[in-house]
Order: C-alpha cells, then structure tokens, then sequence
C-alpha cells in the first residue's frame, strides 16, 4: 500500500483517530513504511469509516503516477481514495498515515484522468482499488486560471459520452486567426493551428467535472493538502508522500531534510533515455469581460512579433470564451538574452497595441495568474518510470509547441499510466508499459512531428517561421532529422554590461496594472507567519552574482515581483523575498 502522512494539525485526522485501530490489525513493515495490514494482507474496512467528515471537493493538474504494489504516486493528479481506504495506525512524529492503492499528487486534467480510468478498470474487471487524489489547492481548479483551446480526442476515449453528462464544453471555435505585430499594425499570416473541432473553454470548470465524476466513481479528493516530502524505502523506492504541516508559524521547528520533488534529478531519468535538458517559457494570463459589441464568442488569436524582439521565442494569444470574457496572455520562452527583460512589463505593453487596445478598452479585469510550460517536446522528455511510480502530464513535458496544447496530451498520459499501474497492481506487470504505451500511442506521433519547431526559433524569428512553415506544410514534419535545442535557459541568459536598460511604461490602471493590482486578482493567499517556502542553496548568490553581473534580473522576471532588491542600513542591496505574493509558477526552474 502507498501511504499518505497527513499533517499534525489538519482536521481530517480527527474522524480518522475516533474510528481506532482495528483489534485484528498487526504491524508489518511494507517497504519501510510501518504500516498496518491485516493478515490476510488487506484491512477490513470499520463501519465507521464508510463516510468520514471531509471538506469540500476538489483540486489541480501535472502528474507523477506510481505503483508500489499497488501504489501509483502521481504528481499532478488530485487524492483520491477508493473503497478499501483505511487508516494505517502509524505515529510516528505525531502524524498519523492513510494508506492506498493508488495515490496521485495534483487535480489537474492528467491526474483525474488517471484516477478515473484505474476506477473504470476495477468496475470493467471487477478489481478493487483505493485511489487518492491529494490537492494543493482549496479545492479543485483553484489554481487553474480559465481560457483554454481543448482538444477532445483523449476526453471522447476517456468519457465517450461526455456530451450528454454535461461536460462544461459548449464554445465550438468559431474563428482562428494569426498575426504578426509591428509596433503599430498587425500583419495578418496563415495561421498554423488546426482547431477545427476544438472549444474554447474554462479548464477550471472542465477539471472540477472532471472531478465530480472520478468521486462516482468512487475516487476521493482531498484539496488543502501540499505534498511537501516523498518518502522512500531503504532501497531508494517511493513508497509514500507527507503532506504538509498545518499551523506551524515563521519561528516553529521544522526539519531541514524536506525533499520537493526532484524525481527526474534524483533518479537520472534524462540520462535514461538519452534526451536533451528541458526548456522552458513563462506564461502570464489575465480574464477580462469586455463589452458585448466586441465579443465574438469562440474567437481564437495568436501573434508573434511585438512586444518581444525578434531573438526572444515568444507570443501572445486571446480567446473569446463564453459569458463575454475573453482569456488573454503572453509566453516567453525562459532562455531569453536580455537580464533587463521583464515579461511582466513586456505583456502589459502589450495591451497597449491599437489591435487589442480597441477591444479591450471598457472591459474589466476578473483573474490574473502565470505558470511555468515545458516547451523542450519531443527532444525532452525523460523516462518516465522510476521505482514506485511514473511522471505523467505536464511535468513530464507532453505540451505540444506548435499547438499551444497540452492537457489533451496530459490526459492520454494520465489515462496510459493508469493502465499501466493497473496491471502491476492486478498482474504484476513492471511500470515499464507505461513507457511501451506512450511510444505506441499517438503522443509520440504528435510530438515526433512538431519536435523541430521549437529548436527552429533558436537561428531568431524569421528563421524560425520559415523554417517551421516548411517543416509544417511541405514535409508535414517528417524531416529525416531532429533539430536538438541550445543551451540549457539559465545559460542563455548575459551580462548586464552588454545590454541597456529596457525602459517600460508606466500602467495607466486603465489597460495596464502595476503587481501589487495583478496579485490581488490572482486570488493568492498567503499567511504572513507562514514557514517562507522559497529558500535559497547559497544566501551569497544575489549580491555576489546575480546583483554585479545580470542586474538582479530576479526581481524582473518572477511575475509576482517575489524577489526584491533593498538597501540595509549601510546602503547596502540585499534580496528580499516576499514570499506571500508567490503564484507558484516556478518560473524559478527556468533560471
């Protein structure tokens, strides 16, 4: 069984303890966790546990899966808990342990297509199951800013009847159009996506559906729970995770040996297989309503161009969704040039072009969010297997570029590593059919096909569009050769010295918006005695390197305005970070 540690303070412990221990119970070590089974190797189930208090529903998306005799640990899907769920009886530390089948980090797309595809296997085969679907956010969705051009290729194998079950899908596209910025105009081009039979949707709203139906399933879903630490056996396997400590202010105690997450460092799984570092892009969205006369429901635009220069990878897009909002943003890809750049600043000036100026004056801003994409594709992805579980979605960087899309692909990975924990669960197949799956499925043929657009815009922007208009229409990306990325993003970044300052305008309050207005929009709630969750390796970093070198280009490029340069009492520059304005973005990765 996976086992799941829940935190000291968090009320879900209490209903736990009250059900007790059952008497028929004896400790065994599973792994190097000290569990608790029964003897014939599973635990009953007490009467009391049937429907326990819980708190609401839900969570978020990117994913890890594993199976440890049983045991699929996921990162990126939600907690969901089936019908054999029990109470392991372990304190140790004072925490008590829940222990599952299946546990899966994140409710996002991939990972609720996991857990509901390992529940639909135990009702076609007649198995039985727990899946667990843990959740940073409060409740699902809640850190999935909407607007989102779905492809419904992986939901129609997943839910085939997903129309009739009132998916929240309704916004067909209507149009798509692509264009090229100069300062001033927009130079209309042929536009390169293919969404004909796509929607415009809210992923917020398709994940928290999504998540309704894995619960009838009988998936259970804990959201308020951060896995803070994966836990491993003395042989180096995942066998569990600890959630994170509830109450504990700024100057409690607190061990220094917490581990986040590093699978694909700690496990080599890129030298596993032979593949290049990932790269990676900054996104930044906000959700306006705008005036009904300049709505035009399932609208899709892209451009490239302006504001970006013509050596920094990037663009810009604007849905229109339903209910006269629109999803607007900008992605900038991390292995930028300029230390002075701030991608921030460069998409609020970017409103300001007369082109989308005009449509968005009269309008109100309702969210604003950002995170970190995995653009490195085809060329990146790692092996996905590790001992105790799998990396699926978007941590194992199944975005495609060239379509702007990725939770089509991150669910058919959910879906896959589902299949592939079921079978080592029920038939002691190893997790490597996971990897068999992916290769055989039509994944790696989409992201075979687009793995050269990327690297194509390393020679600049015009190179990059001919190179990727040829590869696109004329070869339909069958080229006999793969064009490999430069260096890793933090290496491309250079001296101050050989660049000027970028001057920014001023936000008008009007279309643009200084942070502290953007943060407050964001919904980021952070307690101010909270344990600061960011932590630098080496405290003499900023003023030593980063500061004299690139400029301090930290407190330009995090979109929270996280990290802050200050003068001490002797005049001195010191780095601030503000960690109650984390997005959570990991922007930081790129650098």
């Amino acid at each position: 069984m996976l086992r799941l540690r829940l935190p000291r303070s968090h009320p879900l412990r209490v209903p736990f303890l009250r059900a007790g221990v059952p008497a028929a119970l004896t400790p065994h070590d599973c792994g190097g966790c000290h569990a608790w089974s029964s003897p014939a190797g599973r635990p009953p189930r007490p009467a009391a546990w049937d429907s326990p208090p819980r708190p609401a529903r839900h969570g978020e998306p990117v994913g890890f899966l594993d199976p440890l005799r049983g045991r699929l640990w996921s990162r990126g899907l939600g907690c969901l808990a089936g019908g054999s769920r029990f109470f392991c009886g372990e304190a140790t530390g004072g925490r008590e342990s829940l222990s599952y089948d299946v546990v899966i980090v994140g409710a996002g797309p991939a990972g609720l297509s996991a857990a509901i595809r390992l529940k639909q296997m135990c009702r076609e085969q007649g198995a039985d199951l727990s899946v667990c679907v843990v959740e940073k956010g409060a409740e699902v969705g809640a850190h999935t800013l909407s607007g989102n051009v779905f492809e419904t290729r992986s939901l129609d194998e997943l839910i085939p009847q997903w129309r009739q079950e009132g998916a929240p899908i309704e916004v067909p596209v209507s149009s798509d159009k692509f264009y090229f910025l100069t300062r001033n105009r927009a130079v209309p081009l042929p536009s390169p996506f293919d969404n004909t039979g796509n929607y415009v949707i809210s992923l917020s709203e398709l994940v928290r559906w999504m998540a309704s139906k894995a619960e009838d399933l009988g998936v259970e879903i804990y959201p308020g729970f951060a896995a803070s630490e994966i836990l491993y056996d003395e042989n180096q396997k995942v066998v569990g995770i600890r959630t994170n400590d509830m109450g504990v202010a700024k100057d409690g105690s607190r061990r220094e040996t917490f581990q986040h997450g590093q699978i694909i460092r700690k496990f080599n799984l890129r030298e596993k297989s032979l593949v290049q570092h990932q790269t990676y892009a900054l996104g930044i969205k906000e959700v306006w309503e705008i005036d009904n006369a300049k709505h035009e429901l399932g609208s899709v635009l892209h451009t490239i161009g302006w504001p970006l220069d013509r050596k920094t990878y990037g663009g810009t897009f604007l849905y229109h969704m339903k209910d006269r909002m629109v999803s607007i943003g900008l992605v900038v890809a991390l292995n930028y040039h300029n230390p002075f750049l701030s991608p921030y600043d460069e998409f609020q000036k970017f409103k300001h072009h007369p082109f989308i100026r005009r449509l968005l004056e009269g309008g109100t801003v309702l969210q604003y969010g950002a995170r970190t994409l995995n653009e490195g594709g085809f060329q990146s992805i790692p092996n996905p297997v590790f001992p105790g579980g799998a990396i699926i979605g978007c941590a194992a960087g199944f975005l495609n570029v060239p379509k702007i899309k990725g939770t089509h692909t991150a669910m058919k990975s959910g879906m896959l590593a589902a299949e592939a924990s079921f079978k080592a669960l029920n038939e002691g197949a190893g997790m490597e059919t996971y990897l068999d799956s992916l290769k055989k499925s039509w994944i790696w043929e989409e992201l075979y096909q687009a793995r050269n657009y990327r690297p194509a815009f390393e020679y600049g922007l015009f190179p990059g569009l001919a190179f990727s208009a040829l590869e696109s229409y004329v070869f339909k990306g069958r080229l006999p050769f793969t064009l490999k990325h430069d260096k890793p993003d933090h290496e491309a970044t250079e001296m101050a010295n050989l660049h000027k300052p970028i001057n920014y305008p001023k936000p008008d309050g009007v279309l643009s918006f200084d942070v502290p207005t953007s943060l407050y929009r964001s919904n980021t709630n952070h307690e101010h005695d909270q344990p600061i969750h960011l932590r630098l390796k080496d405290p003499t970093i900023p003023e030593l390197v980063n500061l004299p070198k690139f400029a301090g280009l930290e407190s330009r490029y995090c979109p929270a305005r996280v990290y802050e340069y200050v003068t001490d009492e002797k005049g001195d520059a010191k780095l601030q970070i503000n960690a109650q304005n984390c997005l959570h973005c990991k922007v930081i990765i790129g650098f």
